[in-house]
């Protein structure tokens, strides 16, 4: 079945709108404290750039052969500018819209024997024009796509989310949303949602048992009008809720976590290309539990490699 979903996916043009950003490493030692403060001195020996965010997802979805379209908003600064040649070598398709008054969003990670001591974020919110650009882009991208993912990471890319998720429905093009913030109402229409056990509870779902989780979830489902709901549960697997009640759950593949950056981005990416494909929904949880326990085990944001992952 995994080497069928494989083959399949190069069939698929995938849209990935939302926010991207660059995930930078500096890699170093720590010998000594700072004589100025109680602080370690790490003496960078390395660096390393990726792409994250939506920029992630779309690349997970380049990984797997698929044809990938990526809208997204960066700035006129040397990080935008690395963002697009990382985006030319993962062989993606990118309508990045320049806004000269932000500064690309960027997470820098200081690390020192693969433990994190410090991460710096740069990030800015875009301006509407910029923001009316992209949609009007949007519309045109939606002509020639067979599923729509809206990365969501509370930058201000998607402010038109629930706009934007009405003109894909309109088309009957499924939307998967990885979703951030209190307020789900934004995402009324679409396919599926991904949420994580935190991102669940901010919005307002209870989590005390497993019915709770299930009442709040159906609750959600029916309130916003989704084709489905899913939540990735770190440990403890995953729980896909369908709207006439049904759950399908997978435990997680049992794999040492490393790190879990970027895991999310890996599974929508599964999950998006799923429904393209029509899989199955347990054969689609087996996909991301896959997925997902090779991404974690992998320190900084990884991305998946089929021939490795799917052997």
């Amino acid at each position: 079945m995994t080497t069928n979903f494989i083959e399949s996916c190069s069939s698929v043009k995938v849209l990935v709108a939302g926010d991207v950003m660059l995930d930078r490493y500096w890699y170093g030692n720590v010998e000594r404290i700072s004589p100025e403060s109680p602080v370690p001195i790490v003496e960078v020996a390395k660096s390393s750039d990726c792409l994250g965010g939506a920029g992630n997802v779309a690349a997970n979805v380049a990984a797997l052969n698929s044809h990938c379209k990526l809208l997204s908003i960066i700035g006129e600064d040397e990080a935008g500018k690395r963002m697009l040649e990382l985006l030319d070598k993962s062989n993606i398709q990118s309508k990045l819209h320049i806004d000269q008054a932000i500064r690309t969003t960027e997470k820098l990670r200081i690390v020192a024997r693969n433990q994190q001591l410090l991460r710096v974020d740069f990030e800015d919110t875009p301006d509407h024009e910029i923001l009316s650009a992209l949609g009007s882009a949007y519309e045109g991208a939606l002509e020639n796509c067979d599923v729509v993912i809206m990365s969501d990471y509370g930058k201000g890319g998607l402010t038109h989310i629930a706009s934007m998720i009405q003109e894909a429905c309109a088309r009957n093009i499924p939307v998967v949303v990885d979703p951030k913030g209190a307020d789900f109402s934004r995402y009324r229409g679409a396919s599926i949602i991904t949420p994580n056990l935190k991102e669940f509870a901010t919005a307002g779902g209870i989590i005390v048992s497993e019915k709770t989780m299930a009442d709040s979830a159906l609750r959600m489902i029916d309130e916003y009008s989704l084709g489905s709901l899913l939540i990735t549960r770190s440990k403890d697997g995953m729980t896909l809720f369908l709207p006439d009640g049904k759950r399908i759950h997978s435990p997680a593949t049992a794999r040492e976590v490393f790190d879990v950056s970027g895991a999310g981005d890996t599974v929508v990416a599964i999950v998006a290309l799923s429904i393209a494909l029509q899989v199955e929904h347990d054969k689609m949880l087996d996909l991301c539990n896959q997925a997902a326990g090779y991404v974690v085990s992998k320190f900084g944001t990884a991305v998946i490699e089929p021939s490795f992952l799917f052997d």
